[in-house]
């Protein structure tokens, strides 16, 4: 039929031809050497050719986008495509939306792992992970310091226009439910201790004397609650988001940061509402009485833990306040001590990127003592603020997030042959079990010494610590509390889900950042590093004095747990999470 001859080299020219037909003709059966082909019928046909071509549209539609990669992977930096103009088509959206999943190891479906895989293959790459993401910084659409376990943990970074429309709606009432029940504490000097580059300030702190000699201090806390209700809309987002994220490349703020900043967060100068804890202190450090109540302060001063140590050392008659606070500190910390608290001091890093998109954004990195004046009367008006919280919501049957560790009792001597700080404290820490949490009553924290421990002091920032002020409220007005326990316990479980996925995201964000100023480092360069302890034979954990990271190296024979060793660097790779250091062996 076809060359008009059934001799054996057009016969094979016709199986051939037919072999190789996908659409018009199939195998009926084959004997031996020899098959018959027939016909597919009318309509299979046409569902072929629609598969074909479907197929061939594809392929084109694969290969343009592979152009419109190696396009974008030639062009310098600044001329880069931006992330929003991949956006822009559908079907180029989701093929960068499969590269992007394939690179974070989040694929939702198996077409998403083969698109992905093909594009992959298509532009000569192997298909790995690693493939998959330095594609997507070569052609801009990531940069090159881009943040993974953010995309992964599906952080939200931004706030929704309902939900910022609804908090600007919040900020523009006036109404104050707890107006007629607020105590005037506008009289007070109150200072508010953070971090230099803190966003939101949500506690602050006063002391006065009283006649007997005795120290009056008052912890305030900003009173979010002023604006916002449980159950709202607003509330339900806090709820969700769990926790403020601080990463050194930004912050991603629990809730929208107008309403945060302008109507939650303390402000110098300005009335602010707050609920303050005031506490009188016996000579011993123990509480002799304490109050809870709504108020108006007025912030004086907004100091820098390393300002506010700064004031301490000058020892000013004018910053007399100041100087009754670390008196009344240093009480709290002899009188926890006393009640076998564990110290558990050490160097804390903070790191701020400026710049990140840019390939060599500048890094600011702090490393700061947890044992500084500053710091320790911060960190123990608050446990004693966690303390009397606690002690009411006993004494008022209060359901409320009580944390505690029943189970700690270390023996803290066994490590006094290991220097105090944080050789110490790395020891102590390891052998410490997690925390608990209680919603019906206080349970004893044995690391921190105190009966009864709940948040309470950074309620713009942890949604936890709005629990309790919700509850506490409602006491304070008369009114019966918001939730059960069995409720908070529900709304806990939630949190702290995503409060650990932040601490996680938080602590890798910590090291990539450190890894990378490592790198940066000029290769000679030499680090103190503490040896913490031995992991095996001569290879220690290490704590970077300058940096405030752990690490790992052999160190040579004679070294002990405490001292002190010098080390280079030899190899620094963030995104691998590499650190390779080298003991520096003094002649």
């Amino acid at each position: 039929m076809i060359f008009g001859s059934a001799e054996p080299l057009e016969s094979y020219c016709a199986h051939l031809l037919l072999s190789k037909d996908e659409v018009y003709f199939a195998v009926q059966e084959t004997k031996g050497y020899c098959s018959i082909y027939v016909p597919r019928p009318t309509r299979q046909v046409e569902e072929l050719l629609h598969k074909k071509l479907a197929k061939e549209a594809a392929e084109k539609e694969l290969q343009d986008f592979v152009q419109l990669l190696v396009s974008a992977k030639a062009k310098p930096a600044h001329a880069k495509p931006s992330k929003s103009l991949w956006m822009m088509d559908e079907k180029i959206r989701n093929k960068i939306e499969s590269l992007e999943a394939y690179a974070i190891d989040d694929c939702k479906s198996d077409e998403q792992k083969r698109t992905a895989g093909m594009i992959l293959k298509t532009m000569g790459l192997t298909k790995t992970v690693s493939s998959a993401l330095n594609l997507l910084i070569n052609i801009g659409y990531f940069p090159v310091h881009v943040n993974l376990d953010l995309l992964k943990f599906n952080i939200r970074t931004n706030h929704s226009d309902e939900i910022i429309a609804a908090a600007e709606s919040l900020l523009s009432e006036s109404y104050d439910p707890d107006e007629v029940n607020r105590k005037d504490l506008t009289d007070l000097k109150v200072y508010a201790i953070d971090v230099d580059d803190a966003d939101e300030l949500d506690d602050a702190l006063s002391a006065t004397r009283l006649q007997d000699g005795r120290i009056r201090v008052w912890i305030h806390a900003a009173d979010p609650t002023r604006y916002v209700q449980p159950g709202s809309m607003v509330d339900r987002e806090a709820l969700r988001r769990g926790t403020s994220v601080f990463l050194a490349t930004g912050t991603y703020p629990m809730f929208p940061e107008k309403l945060a900043m302008e109507g939650m967060s303390l402000k110098q100068g300005e009335l602010c509402n707050a609920v303050s804890i005031s506490v009188v202190l016996h000579s011993d450090g123990s509480i002799a009485e304490y109050s809870v109540q709504n108020s108006i302060i007025k912030p004086t001063y907004m100091l820098t833990y390393e300002s506010a140590t700064e004031l301490l050392y000058l020892n000013l008659e004018e910053e007399a306040e100041l100087k009754m606070l670390s008196e009344a500190a240093a009480l709290r910390l002899k009188w926890r001590r006393q009640q076998g608290a564990i110290d558990t001091s050490t160097l804390e890093t903070r790191i701020k990127v400026v710049n990140p998109e840019d390939p060599e954004p500048s890094i600011n990195l702090y490393v700061e003592n947890q044992a500084d004046p500053a710091m320790q009367l911060v960190s123990e008006m608050m446990i004693l603020c966690g303390e009397v919280v606690a002690t009411f919501g006993s004494a008022n049957n209060l359901p409320l997030p009580y944390r505690g560790q029943p189970q700690s009792n270390i023996d803290v001597s066994a490590f006094s042959h290991l220097p105090e700080g944080p050789v110490r404290s790395s020891a102590i820490v390891r052998i410490m079990r997690a925390a608990e949490i209680d919603f019906r009553k206080p349970i004893r924290h044995g690391v921190l010494g105190v009966p009864g421990y709940v948040q309470f002091t950074s309620p713009i920032r942890r949604y936890l610590d709005l629990l309790a002020h919700y509850q506490v409220k409602a006491f304070l007005r008369g009114e019966s509390p918001p939730f059960s326990a069995g409720q908070l316990e529900g709304m806990a479980s939630i949190v702290n889900m995503q409060v650990r996925l932040v601490r996680r995201l938080s602590g890798s964000s910590l090291r990539y950042w450190i890894i990378e100023f490592l790198r940066r480092q000029p290769r000679e360069k030499k680090y103190r590093a503490l040896i913490l302890r031995f992991i095996k034979d001569r290879v220690a954990a290490l704590l970077l004095v300058e940096v405030g990271l752990q690490a790992s190296a052999w160190v040579s024979i004679g070294a002990q747990v405490g001292d002190e060793v010098e080390v280079q660097v030899e190899e620094a790779h963030p995104r691998d999470d590499v650190l390779s250091l080298k003991e520096v062996i003094r002649n």
